[in-house]
């Protein structure tokens, strides 16, 4: 079955279990999911990235945070 025909917990579910990702976190309560390395490069002015999905309870939030955070816009290539 194509991954679109999935709901979102099935493929978060298939994700995790499979190794491709992690479970969601909260960045605000729970911080950005790094491993030790990661963290000693970002406190050492490295440039590592951490890719972030952001999920909206609905369209206006969507648009809210759009409004506010450019690079949600400019990264969108879906």
């Amino acid at each position: 079955m194509p991954v679109l025909d999935r709901d979102f917990e099935d493929w978060i579910r298939r994700g995790v279990e499979e190794g491709w990702c992690g479970p969601p976190v909260c960045s605000t309560h729970d911080g950005v999911p790094t491993s030790e390395n990661e963290d000693f490069e970002l406190w050492n002015g490295w440039d590592t990235c951490v890719h972030v999905i952001r999920l909206y309870e609905d369209r206006k939030m969507k648009a809210a945070v759009e409004s506010n955070h450019s690079p949600s816009l400019w990264r969108n290539r879906y």
